[in-house]
Formats: structure tokens, sequence, C-alpha cells
């Protein structure tokens, strides 16, 4: 099964997130959003610790650039 893992996670991330959960979409999104989730709680602490001299005035934010 492992093998067949690495096999897939060479061929497209979005399959590879699939077959770690078995092929089941539901937990595939769920383990997903909870990542985002620790992600953001672990910007914000970030955001608090961080100076604005040391980053210039820039400060981290959860909006994505395009």
């Amino acid at each position: 099964m492992l093998a067949e893992r690495d096999k897939i996670a060479d061929i497209n991330p979005v399959n590879a997130a699939m077959a770690w959960h078995g092929g089941d979409p539901r937990a595939t999104i769920e383990a997903l959003l909870q990542d985002c989730i620790r992600l953001q709680e672990q910007l914000s602490i970030a955001k608090a610790c961080m100076g604005k001299g040391y980053t210039r005035g820039w400060m981290p934010g959860a909006e994505f650039e395009q």
C-alpha cells in the first residue's frame, strides 16, 4: 500500500491526498480543513510574536495573493 501511495504522490498531489485517506473524499476534505485551521492558528501566533521593525512594516496575513 505504501508503494502505491508513493506512485500516486509522484503523479498528482490531489490523488496523493485521496490515496492517503483510502479514497474517501470526505475524510480528505476534513483533514485538509483541519490542516488549514492549524496553519491559521500558527500564523496568528507568529504574527503576534513578530515585531514590525523586524519585518519593516509587513505582517503576514491569511489572504491569498493571486
